[in-house]
């Protein structure tokens, strides 16, 4: 039990409890006053692996007591960061629950508290790797929540991107899918057919040969490369590939590559010319970044001679081979300061895309255009299965200007190479209508939007990484219809490729989004239905000018009422309209 004044910081000994056959929701184990002395004892914050748990994937249940007295105030609790979601009681009434690793979130408490002895209970939610409450969890009131929320780079401004990058719809390509030939032939016959989609970068997953020993699966992953200066021959030769950069620059788009910088195959030329560049555990061995990742090995950074060896690489494809730029796997994981030295070594040579895989805010200073955004992925089904509301689209777009540099562009999508394998394609996750409503969201907030391969046909098939799965490009011309009417809008309206939002209230209920996006005079409203269901939404106040509103996307009605405009829309419905 603590109790002390506000702010509070719930650090210290908790209580902990396994739940790896996913009972304790059923069990009720969030109930105030339950038998909780079984539970072991651990101090927090802390990931799972450090007390004992560490091949430990799946869930787990975290209690403590705390006690306040003055309840008069709203009061917030803040959490610094869960791996991977949460769901989070106080005195046995549900509180929230959030969604995705690394992003700080919070909940008003006010009507759960009482003077006195209050009873915290978590459940967290590990999808892979170590888990747990890694950041502080703090009570404080709610005038004060942005003091927690605001980190120091928000007070600064990101990199200045080109104008062709901040403009970006990213198309993902995986080779062995992409077409019955899975070369970079089958990709440059097809590239006019990203043109109409208003695709402008294509992004390559790794193109490199593919390690054999300790490979997964038949062919392997990409992402365990063996010569970062090879081509992989699954592919074509080096001439096919400088073939394919050539006819994605005439079709007036740009390319960029998979750089896998944090580790490599373990039969990689690196390995055999440079044992020492790797990472050794106490007894000398080669180790692997994690426990899951048995096909590769981790590079060590704290070798200098690696990082100039990596950059002298990354400006070969860049000078010498023409792409226009990397997008960097798991770039969390080597150092930011390695990141910020090739960028400036990059930039003398051209203005180049750098897009991390990851979440850091700073990365956005000197080091990458983009980061993703896990964020939005990460609570698009609980939108649509109605555990959490639409709105929690505005506390994540207000964090991220608490957390990144001012002007950080986000990397938005519905699904990517690693959701579409190991979790489920869009339109299986979301339903195929579930899946055209959130593209219609990628498309429109914030950020930079992002396509995989197959999205435009509805895709159904996971894309296996160490196999080779087809595409059906035969069906589903309603998608390929809407990404491309989706891809002219951004093309055509400088108001959706800036970082501006205005929330529009609506009358549809928690499922229903509503926003206006502006530049100028051009301005674009979008209205959302996350629901199944039939209904109608009054957007509030978007006639109040005299402005009226033609529709340029969507099957809706809508007419005005007041100074509104009256939506009707169906099951997973969406509109988009402009004046």
């Amino acid at each position: 039990m603590q109790k002390k004044e506000l702010p509070l910081q719930l650090v210290g000994t908790w209580r902990f409890a396994i739940d790896s056959l996913d009972h304790g929701l059923a069990e009720e184990w969030f109930k105030a006053g339950i038998d909780r002395s079984g539970w072991r004892e651990i101090d927090l914050p802390d990931f799972w692996d450090r007390y004992n748990l560490a091949s430990y994937d799946g869930v787990g249940w975290y209690a403590r007591t705390f006690e306040v007295h003055d309840t008069a105030a709203p009061m917030t609790l803040y959490f610094g960061g869960v791996d991977d979601d949460a769901d989070v009681w106080i005195n046995g009434e549900k509180v929230g629950s959030h969604a995705g690793y690394a992003d700080a979130f919070f909940f008003d408490v006010t009507p759960f508290l009482r003077s006195g002895v209050n009873e915290l209970v978590v459940r967290v939610v590990d999808k892979g790797g170590p888990g747990g409450i890694y950041k502080p969890i703090t009570l404080i009131r709610s005038d004060r929540i942005e003091d927690l929320l605001r980190s120091r780079y928000s007070l600064l401004d990101a990199r200045r991107s080109a104008d062709w990058v901040s403009d970006a719809v990213i198309y993902e390509v995986s080779l062995r899918s992409f077409s019955r030939q899975g070369t970079f032939k089958g990709l440059e016959a097809r590239l006019p057919e990203l043109n109409r989609l208003g695709v402008t970068v294509v992004w390559l997953m790794p193109i490199h040969p593919v390690g054999e020993l300790n490979r997964k699966g038949t062919l392997g992953s990409p992402y365990a490369v063996q010569d970062y200066y090879g081509i992989n021959p699954e592919f074509g030769t080096l001439d096919d590939f400088r073939s394919l950069v050539r006819a994605v620059h005439r079709n007036g788009m740009h390319i960029i590559i998979d750089l896998v910088a944090n580790h490599t195959a373990w039969d990689s030329r690196l390995m055999m010319e440079h044992p020492e560049w790797f990472t050794h555990n106490a007894e000398g061995a080669i180790v692997s970044p994690n426990p899951d990742w048995t096909d590769v090995a981790d590079l060590d950074y704290n070798k200098h001679e690696l990082w100039k060896y990596m950059i002298h690489m990354m400006k070969y494809w860049v000078k010498e081979e023409g792409i226009d730029g990397f997008r960097c796997d798991v770039a969390e994981l080597v150092p930011t300061e390695f990141w910020e030295t090739a960028r400036q070594e990059l930039d003398a040579i051209r203005p180049v895309m750098m897009l991390a895989e990851g979440t850091l805010p700073e990365h956005h200073i000197k080091a990458f255009d983009l980061t993703y955004s896990w964020n939005v992925y990460d609570v698009l089904d609980k939108v649509i299965n109605g555990s959490t509301p639409a709105s929690v689209l505005d506390d994540i777009l207000k964090t991220e200007t608490y957390q990144f540099p001012r002007g950080s562009l986000r990397l938005r999508f519905n699904t990517n190479h690693d959701k579409n394998a190991w979790d489920a394609p869009a339109v299986e996750k979301f339903t195929p209508a579930g899946a055209k409503a959130t593209a219609v969201l990628i498309f429109t907030m914030p950020g930079v939007p992002m396509v995989y391969n197959g999205e435009e046909v509805g895709n159904p098939k996971p894309l296996r990484l160490f196999e080779k799965v087809e595409i059906d490009w035969s069906k589903h011309d309603d998608f390929r219809e809407l990404y491309e009417s989706l891809g002219r809008l951004r093309k055509q309206h400088p108001s959706l490729r800036n970082l501006s939002l205005m929330r529009i209230a609506n009358t549809g209920g928690p499922k229903v989004y509503s926003f206006l996006r502006s530049s100028g005079q051009d301005t674009v409203l979008v209205v959302i239905n996350f629901s199944r269901e039939s209904l109608t939404a009054v957007l509030n106040n978007v006639l109040s000018d005299g402005r009226t509103w033609k529709q340029a996307l969507g099957e809706t009605h809508a007419h005005p009422v007041g100074s509104g405009l009256s939506v009707r829309l169906p099951g997973f419905g969406y509109g988009v309209f402009i004046h």
